[in-house]
């Protein structure tokens, strides 16, 4: 018997998927099966949640306002209240808690009866507290915006990034971001090549003030972000460029460490450096911008081992990876530029300061856009080198 619903039936056809749908699609599956950490099609990952407990040494500072001070430390360091506090009968906090990150500090008023005060009363600091954060720039300024005194700005060190403030109650902070050693295919040191140094000295100090490690270089011929990577054996790291299409010049001692001068196989020119030190916390990003991505992979996997993960969000840009981790600072590659260069990244406090102060130097901003991971603007200094300004 005939189904009477067959007249009204269509015979089913494909139709092509949308081209957006698509390329957002193949960049999750290459992800997937790219990336080593993790599988975006099937999980979604969260930052490790860390408890803040006692640990085996617990701070416990004596302040002159309790209260006060723990909405400093809220507003400052970014502390999370812990119960409620402690008042004696005279009025006095005789005991409170705030988190920060996965430890406790205990805080009082002065007990003067006791021999408990602060360093503002004692006439002077007699410790100093080490404070580990993500951004110590955001952080301290974030401190001195809320009451603390600047003693030292935030600078590079060996030992990592940080600088020192004094809480309204005298307290010494070490505000702190270790930096740990570098892998190979880090980068140890980078440089801005530009036509005239001086004026880019002027620039940059205006728009980013501390530089922190990055050095400025003049050259009339070209322009951009210079790249120094670690490598376990310059010697050896030098073979191999040449192997793989690049040049590079004989190794010499430099650095503090023995380094090379090198050129991609598309014209790009880095260096490879053996020695100690950490990898560079200036600039945030490094965009290697070249003809062929693709190409681009295969030298800098072969030179410096690095892996790649595709980035979901941009179809053909590359992430790079040392061992599985993003490359510090982190690393990417763009096909499709004619001319090969490194595009840098800042992250600044104040996007909007920041680009006025470019414009007012004699550069150029692009209207601000918003991106997982921040508010960015893609910007030229005043000689026409182009660069990336990101608010943290």
């Amino acid at each position: 018997m005939t189904d009477p619903l067959d007249a009204l039936s269509a015979p089913s056809t494909p139709v092509d998927p949308d081209p957006g749908f698509a390329a957002a699609l193949r960049a999750r599956l290459e992800r997937a099966l790219l990336d080593p950490r993790e599988n975006t099609v099937t999980t979604t990952l969260a930052p490790p949640r860390t408890t803040a407990r006692i640990r085996a040494l617990t701070p416990y500072l004596a302040v002159t306002d309790a209260v006060a001070a723990v909405d400093f430390y809220v507003t400052a360091f970014g502390a999370t209240r812990r119960g409620e506090p402690i008042v004696m009968p005279d009025g006095r906090t005789g005991h409170v808690e705030v988190a920060l990150g996965d430890s406790v500090l205990m805080l009082a008023d002065e007990f003067p009866e006791m021999g408990l005060a602060a360093p503002a009363t004692r006439g002077g600091v007699s410790q100093s507290l080490r404070l580990e954060v993500a951004d110590p720039d955001a952080v301290v300024a974030r401190a001195v915006a809320a009451g603390a005194t600047l003693e030292r700005p935030v600078t590079d060190s060996p030992h990592g990034r940080g600088g020192v403030v004094l809480d309204p109650s005298g307290h010494r902070w070490m505000v702190s971001r270790d930096t740990a050693a570098a892998r190979p295919g880090d980068v140890v040191y980078a440089s801005l090549w530009t036509p005239d140094a001086d004026r880019a000295r002027a620039f940059y100090g205006a728009v980013l003030g501390d530089l922190g490690r990055l050095g400025i270089a003049a050259d009339p011929q070209r322009s951009g972000l210079f790249c120094g990577y670690a490598v376990a054996d310059v010697d050896a790291a030098v073979t191999v460029v040449r192997a793989a299409g690049g040049t590079a010049t004989e190794p010499v001692d430099d650095h503090g460490g023995r380094v090379a001068d090198c050129v991609d196989d598309q014209g790009l020119a880095f260096a490879v450096f053996q020695g100690p030190g950490p990898a560079v916390t200036v600039p945030e990003y490094a965009e290697l911008r070249l003809p062929d991505a693709t190409r681009a992979r295969a030298f800098y996997g072969t030179v410096l081992g690095w892996g790649f993960a595709p980035n979901e969000f941009r179809t053909g840009f590359w992430n790079g990876t040392v061992d599985g981790e993003r490359t510090r600072p982190r690393t990417g590659l763009d096909g499709g530029h004619a001319v090969p260069t490194v595009v840098p990244t800042f992250a600044v406090p104040d996007l909007a300061a920041a680009t006025t102060a470019a414009r007012a130097a004699g550069g150029t901003t692009d209207e601000p856009v918003t991106a997982r991971f921040g508010r960015m603007a893609s910007c030229t200094d005043d000689q026409g080198t182009p660069f990336l300004l990101l608010e943290r």
